[in-house]
């Protein structure tokens, strides 16, 4: 990562700033994760990629998280913030309180990467994409 003279403090940043980070770096780590499954066709990549950062898929993590109790009390004040940010916009292909509860989870990533917490975020992705895989019956398999 290039180095910045200026630090980000991600406690005062914006939530959809750091769900705009998160949506990246969650997306980095799932392509990552699929190519070091073995899939290297980018019509099979994007297919399996969606099952991962999708709203729908984002939003279910997230209470997965949630219903493990395994988010700090800080971490879920982070989630809290982005589920309750007005973006102005909704993809067309989601529900509005599954597209929140989808940036909360991009949020709390966010938050996560800038804070520099890379053993706490690669253990919140790892639960994720565990959960993923399980609940689809082995995607890096199929």
């Amino acid at each position: 990562m290039l180095q910045y003279d200026q630090r980000i403090d991600e406690k005062q940043l914006n939530s959809l700033a750091l769900a705009y980070m998160g949506d990246a770096v969650f997306e980095t780590y799932v392509r990552h994760h699929l190519l070091q499954g073995g899939k290297v066709k980018p019509n099979q990549l994007h297919k399996t990629a969606t099952k991962f950062v999708s709203a729908k898929a984002q939003a279910s993590m997230l209470f997965y998280l949630l219903d493990q109790n395994v988010l700090t009390e800080y971490e879920h004040s982070v989630v809290l913030r982005g589920r309750n940010a007005k973006s102005g916009s909704i993809p067309k292909n989601t529900d509005v309180q599954t597209y929140r509860y989808g940036t909360g989870f991009e949020a709390l990533i966010g938050y996560l990467y800038l804070s520099k917490n890379e053993k706490r975020l690669e253990e919140i992705i790892q639960l994720t994409i565990q959960f993923i895989e399980n609940k689809e019956g082995g995607i890096n398999n199929g």
